[in-house]
């Protein structure tokens, strides 16, 4: 029933860009921390860079276990549900990294999204993924969901936000320098956007 492939390209690079929701699974080393599961749905937040390599933007949030365990080891996995149409799940498991916004990198990644309002969003890093292993599965027993809208709420929420004001709002924010598990997380204070 699963397929393994050997590179994000035709029919499976198309069915990840027409999804609207994604899920990023991470975990520290340590058998006894916390393991971390995020969904990211952002239209505009996800780009394909090349056959092998994906990425999105990570913003403002309620902590930031997913950047400390990237930090810590490095191992990630996508998944994509098909919640309309033909039942599939794709998962990309690889090597992750943020790349901060003083990263001399920050810029030209910034250039591969398109369609969302970058600065409305807080915007912390990009998250960078090597795939090492692309497969999907039937995705049988997902239901099907009728996407409606993005929701505007985060954006309303951190647009009102400068580089000053998101910087005192991250160390206020118990799990953003550390993870729940104490692992460095967002290094602050915040570097400022790049121009």
């Amino acid at each position: 029933m699963g397929k393994v492939y050997e590179r994000i390209d035709g029919r499976l690079r198309t069915f990840i860009e027409q999804q609207k929701i994604f899920f990023t699974a991470t975990a520290p080393l340590d058998g006894d921390g916390t393991v971390n599961l995020s969904p990211k749905g952002l239209a505009g937040s996800f780009a394909v860079l090349d056959e092998r390599t994906v990425a999105y933007l990570d913003f403002a949030g309620s902590n930031a276990e997913t950047i400390a365990h990237l930090r810590e080891n490095g191992r990630i996995t996508l998944m994509w549900c098909a919640f309309t149409g033909p039942p599939n799940i794709v998962r990309v498991h690889g090597r992750g990294e943020p790349v901060f916004r003083d990263d001399p990198r920050f810029p030209g990644l910034l250039e591969h999204f398109s369609g969302v309002e970058i600065d409305a969003h807080g915007l912390r890093a990009v998250i960078v993924v090597t795939a090492e292993l692309i497969r999907d599965t039937c995705g049988y027993a997902v239901p099907y969901l009728d996407y409606r809208e993005e929701r505007t709420l985060h954006g309303d929420r951190f647009r009102r936000e400068d580089d000053a004001s998101l910087g005192r709002y991250f160390e206020k924010k118990e799990h953003i320098a550390h993870s729940i598990d104490g692992l460095p997380g967002l290094p602050l204070p915040l570097p400022p956007s790049p121009a």
